[in-house]
């Protein structure tokens, strides 16, 4: 099972991380360059969607880069950019892009940095197999997530609302139990936005301060192990995280099909890949540019990662390579950003 929101600790913890380019005579497969010994500590926090690629790359890093000290951690996008628009961490792994207000935080700070997508996910969403529910589009997962439904109990409840949002209700007479990440979360925010729940609410009449949220008082946790527990507690739960963690649970839970207005497609690597699987999306790290002088092992690490020894990753967490000209673009503006050259090999 993948480790979630959980310190993963690889030599001593470290502060300062640097950009990472390969230079012409680097060997990115290990990070090592012409047998130079790399040294230093890196901490990377943020998304722990992101948090099993990540460590991956930490690991296979330090092992072949003893000097190393990689610290790696995910509390959650957002207070993940948090940290590193306070200069504390090198590098933030995030499950959406950086939005504008922390964007003015590390602008403030005089933090440079770097966004890299790395991977694609899809947010899957969970209930029970004992559900007899299959699919859901977006009116239907308004009215079981967005903000007019705090006072639902049960499945039924949202029927009623879901007709008039445009989902399809005929939900079960059966208690609605909801365990799911909460604000601090870029698998949250992505949430809200891929499934257009800010909108419908706006629409529907709901304040613009409160439209961009989902109901009150459901079970919310910042561990996706946590939540993938509460989906196989209840038979009639709900819930939603990442493509991997609730891929790898196998039939303890049941992956439920989204129609975006194209029928139901269930989340798969391919669907994803291609995306017919409406609630898909991009995974990013992002690097502090100003550490990259300061800190040896900062570059190197970043160069591994972007290779394609450290890329190999994403399908080794379960998770979906972006296509190759991405990766290109990743690589190319890694490759500006530190002044190397490509970290393809």
């Amino acid at each position: 099972m993948i480790r979630a929101r959980t310190r993963v600790m690889i030599g001593i913890v470290g502060v300062a991380l640097v950009t990472a380019a390969c230079s012409a005579n680097s060997d990115s497969s290990s990070g090592s360059a012409s047998g130079d010994a790399i040294s230093g500590e890196l901490t990377i926090s943020g998304s722990s969607t992101v948090l099993p690629i990540t460590t991956l790359v930490a690991e296979s890093f330090a092992g072949s880069n003893p000097g190393v000290s990689p610290s790696v951690d995910g509390p959650g996008t957002g207070d993940g950019f948090v940290l590193f628009c306070e200069g504390k961490t090198d590098i933030s792994d995030a499950s959406r892009p950086i939005e504008a207000d922390e964007m003015k935080a590390c602008e403030k700070a005089g933090i440079e940095y770097t966004e890299l997508e790395i991977a694609l996910d899809g947010l899957t969403v969970m209930t029970n197999p004992a559900n007899s529910v299959e699919c859901l589009n977006f009116g239907d997962l308004y009215a079981l997530f967005g903000p007019e439904s705090s006072d639902f109990q049960n499945w039924s409840d949202a029927n009623d609302l879901a007709q008039q949002v445009g989902g399809n209700g005929n939900f079960p007479d059966a208690p609605l139990t909801i365990v799911a990440p909460g604000e601090e979360s870029g698998t949250y925010d992505s949430f809200i936005e891929l499934s257009g729940i800010e909108d419908t609410a706006i629409g529907n009449g709901v304040a613009e301060d409160d439209a961009g949220s989902l109901r009150a008082g459901y079970q919310s946790s910042p561990n996706d192990n946590v939540i993938i527990q509460g989906i196989e507690g209840s038979d009639s739960s709900l819930g939603f995280v990442g493509f991997a963690y609730a891929d790898q649970q196998g039939e303890t839970v049941k992956k439920l099909q989204i129609d975006g207005g194209d029928g139901c497609v269930e989340p798969t690597s391919e669907s994803i890949s291609d995306g017919s699987y409406p609630l898909a999306r991009s995974l990013y790290i992002y690097v502090n540019n100003d550490k990259v002088a300061t800190n040896p092992a900062l570059k190197p690490f970043v160069d591994y990662y972007l290779s394609d020894a450290g890329i190999g990753a994403v399908t080794e967490a379960d998770y979906v390579d972006i296509p190759a000209e991405r990766l290109d673009a990743s690589r190319a503006a890694w490759q500006a950003a530190s002044g190397g050259s490509s970290a393809s090999g």
